[in-house]
């Protein structure tokens, strides 16, 4: 056991497995540590898409304590046995958008939601914009598997119009609206309710919070009077070797 499993409590709980199956890529155990952790021991509800054979849930279910309540959601009907206390299961297609949001209904709020179902392009998609409104400000909508996005037999390709990680890129944009000079690019829902993205091989993180428009403010005294206008007159320059590029090769 190395100095990473000794110390992340869910890599030893995986190490460690007697109970029910689950299948994870050994660095996807640092990331949820990283986002989760604070989340234990406190009163949360966890909702995972991709029952399987449902170790991930029990897996959850020791990790966040004995005031976490876990919801699985599959596509399979027999995952609706694997029901125990404080693990509840839904049976539905995560593809289906009116199944979603009924299962919204039916849950109410979530502190953490995670995407380990089907994988394909419009079953990620149509999840999280379904999901991401289901959590609390401060909630953390988690994505794994991400890769499929550039397989062909999940809808995915690199670059590929309509695959998760295309959309990732947009959301990218989204954060950014405040700051747009361009019809095409508007403060919206994301913009407001989106605080933040971490990026990882294979998983997305997504921080959910309200989300004001940014302030810039100064503070301290000037050490140069003619800063502004020096600036002004670097960005004017700047501006003026953009059109031209031949001349940055002279």
């Amino acid at each position: 056991m190395d100095h990473r499993t000794a110390t992340n409590p869910l890599e030893q709980y995986f190490s460690a497995n007697r109970g029910r199956a689950m299948f994870k890529w050994r660095h996807y155990f640092d990331i949820y540590h990283r986002h989760f952790e604070t989340y234990r021991g406190r009163r949360v509800t966890v909702v995972e898409f991709g029952v399987a054979q449902g170790g991930s849930l029990q897996m959850w279910k020791s990790y966040f304590g004995p005031e976490a309540r876990v919801y699985g959601v599959d596509v399979d009907a027999r995952c609706k046995t694997l029901t125990e206390d404080r693990i509840e299961i839904f049976i539905g297609d995560q593809g289906d958008r009116s199944f979603l949001r009924q299962l919204r209904e039916r849950i109410g709020e979530a502190d953490i939601v995670i995407d380990d179902g089907g994988h394909r392009m419009g079953q990620q998609i149509a999840t999280f914009e379904e999901m991401f409104p289901l959590l609390v400000p401060g909630g953390t909508y988690l994505i794994e598997d991400v890769h499929t996005s550039y397989w062909r037999q999940f809808g995915g390709g690199y670059e590929k119009e309509g695959t998760f990680v295309e959309y990732v890129k947009r959301l990218i944009d989204q954060i950014h609206a405040w700051h747009s000079e361009s019809r095409d690019l508007e403060v919206d829902y994301y913009t407001r309710h989106l605080k933040g993205m971490h990026v990882y091989g294979s998983v997305v993180v997504f921080d959910k919070a309200e989300v004001s428009e940014p302030v810039h403010q100064r503070t301290g005294q000037r050490s140069f009077k003619r800063g502004r206008r020096l600036l002004r007159r670097a960005r004017r320059r700047s501006s003026l070797l953009s059109r031209l590029p031949a001349l940055r090769h002279r």
